[in-house]
Parts: C-alpha cells; sequence; structure tokens
C-alpha cells in the first residue's frame, strides 16, 4: 500500500484529547482540513480494507495473516485517573504464587467501616475484611493463601486464595461459598467470556452467574420466585463477590475503565440458579457437557432481563411465539446475526410446552426458525444500527412474511428453567457481542 503518513507519540495525550479518543485502538481518516470524516474503534480486518479502498488501494488485511478478524478495544490511558504514584511494577502472569494481601492498620478514631466503604465499595458499605474474619474463608479453602488461581481483566490483579477470601468476606459470603467461589472467578478469567472486554464496554453487559447441580440446595441458593431478587444470601452474597472482586482486583470501576454508557442493576450481583425440580429436560449445565449429578457454575454476559408476558397461549407454540417477539429485540431490533440470549423459562410456560410433548431441542429450533426482523423494517430510508450490515443476513420466511433470520444458529439460543411456579412469565436476556470476537458462555465444575 503506498499510503504514507507521519508517526507522531502522544506522551502528553494531546493528540488523543483534541480527537476525543475513548478506544484504543482508534482509527481515523482525517481530510485536507484535519477533520475526522471516519472513524474505526478496535481491529477490524474488513473495516481496514474500506479504509484501504478509500485511498485506492487494495485490501491489506488478509484471512491468513495470523491476527484475528477483529478485536475490541479498550479505554484510552488519557482518560483514566491521573496520581502522583510511583507505577507498580511489571506484572508477572506466570507466577504459581502471589503477594500477600496488604494489612492495613486503622488508628482508633477510623470508622472501619467507612474507611471499607471508600476503598473497597461498589457504592454500597461492605464488611470489613479483618484479619480474623478472611482466616475463617481461608480455613474453609483450605489452599495455600498466596496460590494465584486468575488474573482478571482488565488490569490482571492476582485473585490469590486469600484476596479472594478477602472480597467474600466484604460481599457477606459464610466460608462454605469458597468452594463456589474459587472456579468461579477461574471462570471469569477464562479468555472465552472476555471478561476484558465485558468490563471495558459502553454496552449494557454484566456477568450473569447461574448455578447448577447439588451445590444449590447444599449452600442454600434460590431458584423459585424473584429468583432475580434479593432473596437468598448465597445469590446475593455470590454475585456481589464477583463484581467486588471484578472492581477491586480487576480495577474496572464505574467512573474509569467500565464505561458502559447506562450500566446494569446486576453490577451489584447477578446470580440465579436453575430449577432443576421443574425441568423435565436436561439442565443447561449437562448443555454444556458436564453430568447431571455435578455441581456447576455459569457465566454469561447478560443484558437485564425484558419479561415476557403469555397468559392465554395453551399450547407450546403460542408461548414461544411470544418469546420470540422479544428475541427479536435483542441488543438492537435490526441488528442480527453477532449475539447470543438466554431464555429463562417459568415453570407454567415449560409445563405447557412439554405437555405438548416438546424437547428442549424442539424448542430451541423453534425458537430459531421464527425469530426474525422483516425486511419492511429495512426499507425506511434510515441508515440505522444493523442496515448496513443486511447483505451478510441470512432470509427466511416467518409466517408467510419474508425476515432476516436473527441468530446465527439453534444453539445461540440457551435455555434455563427458574422462577417461581405462581404466573406464566418469562425472561429474554440479550447478550453482548457474542463469538470469538466477544464473548462467550463458560461452565465450570464446582
Amino acid at each position: 500500500m503506498e499510503v504514507r503518513f507521519p508517526l507522531d507519540r502522544d506522551p502528553d495525550f494531546e493528540i488523543s484529547k483534541r480527537l476525543g479518543v475513548t478506544t484504543v485502538p482508534t482509527l481515523y481518516v482525517l481530510d485536507e482540513q484535519d477533520r475526522v470524516v471516519r472513524q474505526e474503534p478496535g481491529f477490524d480486518k474488513a473495516v481496514l480494507n474500506e479504509i484501504a479502498a478509500l485511498f485506492g488501494q487494495g485490501p491489506v488485511a488478509t484471512p491468513y495473516d495470523g491476527a484475528p478478524a477483529s478485536k475490541p478495544g479498550c479505554m484510552s490511558r488519557h482518560l483514566e485517573a491521573q496520581t502522583e504514584v510511583l507505577q507498580a511494577e511489571a506484572l508477572n502472569l506466570h507466577a504459581p504464587r502471589g503477594a500477600r494481601a496488604s494489612r492495613i492498620d486503622l488508628a482508633a478514631s477510623e470508622d472501619p467501616y467507612e474507611y471499607c466503604f471508600r476503598e473497597f465499595h461498589d457504592a454500597l458499605p461492605v464488611i470489613p475484611p479483618t484479619p480474623e474474619r478472611v482466616e475463617r474463608m481461608l480455613l474453609a479453602a483450605g489452599s495455600d493463601p498466596q496460590e494465584v488461581i486468575a488474573r482478571i481483566p482488565p488490569c490482571y490483579g492476582e485473585a490469590t486464595i486469600e484476596k479472594i477470601a478477602a472480597n467474600a468476606v466484604m460481599a457477606g459470603c459464610f466460608p462454605e461459598m469458597m468452594r463456589i467461589l474459587i472456579p468461579l472467578v477461574r471462570a471469569v478469567a477464562d479468555e472465552r467470556f472476555n471478561a476484558h472486554g465485558v468490563q471495558a464496554t459502553t454496552h449494557f453487559a454484566a456477568p450473569l452467574i447461574i448455578v447448577n447441580g447439588p451445590v444449590r440446595r447444599e449452600l442454600g441458593f434460590h431458584f423459585r420466585q424473584n429468583v432475580f431478587s434479593n432473596v437468598a444470601r448465597a445469590n446475593s452474597t455470590l454475585g456481589r463477590a464477583l463484581q467486588l472482586i471484578l472492581l477491586n482486583l480487576g480495577g474496572a470501576r464505574p467512573d474509569g475503565i467500565d464505561m458502559s454508557a447506562l450500566g446494569n442493576p446486576g453490577k451489584f450481583s447477578y446470580c440465579i440458579a436453575e430449577n432443576e425440580e421443574e425441568n423435565p429436560w436436561h439442565p443447561l449445565h449437562v448443555d454444556q457437557g458436564l453430568a447431571p449429578e455435578q455441581s456447576a457454575v455459569t457465566l454469561f454476559a447478560a443484558e437485564p432481563p425484558h419479561g415476557v408476558s403469555e397468559h392465554n397461549a395453551r399450547t407450546a407454540r403460542g408461548v414461544l411465539k411470544a418469546i420470540s417477539y422479544a428475541l427479536a429485540a435483542v441488543w438492537s431490533y435490526r441488528n442480527c446475526m453477532g449475539f447470543e440470549a438466554v431464555v429463562a423459562l417459568g415453570p407454567e410456560h415449560v409445563h405447557t410446552i412439554h405437555r405438548d410433548g416438546w424437547t428442549k431441542q424442539n424448542v430451541r429450533e423453534f425458537l430459531f426458525e421464527n425469530t426474525g426482523v422483516p425486511l419492511r423494517c429495512y426499507d425506511d430510508g434510515e441508515s440505522g444500527e444493523g442496515v448496513v450490515q443486511r447483505g451478510s443476513y441470512k432470509q427466511i420466511t416467518i409466517d408467510g412474511e419474508p425476515c432476516y433470520q436473527k441468530f446465527r444458529a439453534p444453539e445461540s439460543i440457551k435455555i434455563v428453567v427458574t422462577g417461581g411456579t405462581a404466573g406464566k412469565f418469562s425472561a429474554v436476556l440479550g447478550s453482548w457481542s457474542a463469538g470469538p470476537r466477544g464473548s462467550q458462555m463458560v461452565t465450570y465444575p464446582v
């Protein structure tokens, strides 16, 4: 490519501030008057080739050059809080043992609750992680306190057993919760989940925890009415412990690296358990490859729940058609193919569906085949989100009307049975960007 341009360093972030950079990398195309005519955050081979074409050049990125097709960026450093504190030492990403947690001695006049609220909070008070409380957590864990379980994105702080225990104390966990919290930390650091992207995105997504297997009853996880609410200590404190770990060890604070435009109430706590007793099919963790008798914890980067009320339908098809209309609006109505969804089926809806002899795979395939966006929705002359990409969508027919299919495959729709037995309600939870370039559901044994 014969396009040449100067290479400028930006040590004081003057260029970043002038251009209003929020994500790095971001590719800007400027005209002769130094005005921005195009900007593209992150890395995307298709975009690079489009911009090369603007300059009359052929493709500059090929499918087999060793680089991924695309990757999201992260927050620009000029938006981070600037301090006079010396920079920390470089991370050793392969050390099996980490540093001990800091010990802080407070003056007698200092309220420990107020101090912890200022330093370690999620905008709610926390329980001070005194040595005695942390020690009880460590005894339950039965492992080396300095063992590194994971390094938490986006800042990759060491999640040692001891630091996990300290955050568990602050969240209000009881010691036995370490049994599930340790595999949960492993799950959130799994590269397939992509916590770096989930924590830094401007989207609504937050890590949703789904608990399966005997551990639900052993530790008191709630899975009936008000399952998404503040009913049980186990649900509320496990979800909160994960969020505190993401804040205090991962560094994704809502006034800094976490750039979510509107946020998500699940960033206080977002944890449910599956109502396996009302589930006539295999539970979620079996779909994910584990044995029915195995306890498991699953993570999914989820939007807040979107409720679906259907009290009149008397057939599986009638119930699922109502759900398909809610699924069509996941992410944005005219956007297709780039995301996934969890369908949280309420027990009364499940009974109607199962009474008609439908399997879980029947449900998933019906929703896949009957969720779409009519082609007429793209003909209003507006170049809204999802319109430019319509050339890559698959056209199908739903109830006699030509539509673009919403999801890439039936497996993009995850089915969970949860909630109370009174009320014909279900919910749809859309994902963040899905697949290898985004976030994938991960399940870990407990």
